[in-house]
């Protein structure tokens, strides 16, 4: 198991957390096994930009993103250099800290978001 520390999100994760994930696993299914409901309105397809999250540590053992992710991206709202679509991005061996971004463009949220 990889450890994946989020960091404090009012909504999705006031105090932060550290969970187990498993790796071959993206960051949005891990964070959802963990009760961490991340947007993902496309259901992690890559077609939209709800589970956007900033990988703060670990980003350069993730697999490069796909030149549809890239697209998608640059629609996200706080696109840093260090940004990923949560369910396109695996998590290997290697710990990760994320921050999921205070807003998501996307206005369909399937009810995943209160």
């Amino acid at each position: 198991m990889t450890q994946i520390i989020v960091l404090p999100h009012l909504e999705l994760c006031p105090d932060g957390a550290v969970i187990e994930a498993e790796a071959g696993k993206s960051i949005c299914e891990n964070l959802l096994a963990n009760e961490i409901e991340l947007d993902h309105a496309c259901e992690m397809s890559c077609a939209c930009t709800t589970c956007h999250v900033i990988v703060r540590e670990g980003f350069a053992s993730l697999e490069e993103a796909s030149e549809i992710e890239e697209d998608l991206l640059d629609k996200a709202w706080g696109l840093e250099p260090n940004s990923r679509l949560g369910c396109q991005a695996i998590v290997s061996d290697t710990p990760l800290v994320v921050e999921i971004p205070k807003y998501s463009i996307n206005m369909a949220k399937e009810g995943h978001r209160k």
